[in-house]
């Protein structure tokens, strides 16, 4: 059974920085991780993109994660990452890590995502 699992989210001081980790796990040989991302949502607002990343290593940003933000990926570890720094109090919200699966077994790509992880940030 494919899962992700995020990490990393606390409570942090406006300016501060967060790195947020997610990695993969169930994933058979037959299965190819394509797009990597990060989402988040605040409650009682619609979930939105923050970044994402190709498996070749492309990233695109959302307008407010631009320079702020930055995604990455092990595609050994089978984790993608988000480093946030100049976090400001409208940051604040639940984190989602997402993955794209494809196999040649599947009829179309699947969208997994991970359970979520709370960044508050807040003096």
């Amino acid at each position: 059974q494919v899962q992700l699992v995020e990490s990393g989210g606390d409570l942090v001081q406006p300016g501060g920085s967060l790195r947020l980790s997610c990695a993969a796990s169930g994933i058979i040989d037959r299965i190819r991780i394509s797009d990597m991302d990060w989402y988040r949502q605040v409650a009682g607002k619609q979930r939105e993109l923050v970044a994402t990343t190709t498996s070749s290593g492309s990233a695109h940003y959302a307008d407010f994660a631009e320079g702020r933000f930055t995604i990455s990926r092990d595609n050994a570890k089978k984790g993608v990452y988000l480093q946030m720094n100049y976090l400001k109090p409208e940051d604040t919200a639940v984190y989602y890590c997402s993955a794209v699966l494809q196999s040649s077994i599947w009829s179309r790509p699947a969208r997994y995502w991970g359970q979520g992880t709370q960044v508050i940030v807040s003096a």
